[in-house]
C-alpha cells in the first residue's frame, strides 16, 4: 500500500524558516519523481517544486525559486522542502505527491499519489 506522509507544518513569522518532510512507503521510488504542491484557501492547488529520485534534478514554481529548496533522503525514502524567507502568501495546506511522468511535470493530474498535507501558516 503505497503511503506519503507529510510533516513538519506550523505557525512562522514572515522572514522565518520551516522545514516540512514527506515519508514514502509501499512502492519503489527509484521509478517516481516527487513533487510538492500547495492550496491555500479559495485557491486551486498549485506546483511547488520537484525533484527526480534518481539524478536529484530539481525543478521550482518562479514563486518560490531562490528561496525554497527540496532534496531528498533516498536511504530514509523522505523528501523535504526547505522553505525559507516565508512570505505571508505561502500560507497553504503542503501536500507532497509521487508521478512517473517527467520530473518536472507541474500537471496534478500527472501525479498518481498524495499525501494528506501539512497546513503551513506565515503570519505577518
Amino acid at each position: 500500500q503505497v503511503q506519503l506522509v507529510e510533516s513538519g507544518g506550523g505557525v512562522v513569522q514572515a522572514g522565518g524558516s520551516l522545514k516540512v518532510s514527506c515519508a514514502s512507503s509501499g512502492f519503489r521510488s527509484s521509478v517516481y519523481n516527487m513533487g510538492w504542491f500547495r492550496q491555500a484557501p479559495g485557491k486551486e492547488r498549485e506546483f511547488v517544486a520537484s525533484i527526480s529520485w534518481i539524478d536529484g534534478t530539481t525543478y521550482y514554481a518562479d514563486s518560490v525559486k531562490g528561496r525554497f529548496s527540496i532534496s531528498t533522503d533516498n536511504a530514509k525514502n523522505t523528501v523535504y522542502l526547505q522553505m525559507n524567507s516565508l512570505k505571508s502568501e505561502d500560507t497553504a495546506v503542503y501536500y507532497c505527491a509521487a508521478t512517473r511522468s517527467f520530473a518536472g511535470s507541474k500537471i496534478i493530474d500527472n501525479y498518481l499519489y498524495w499525501g494528506q498535507g501539512t497546513q503551513v501558516t506565515v503570519s505577518s
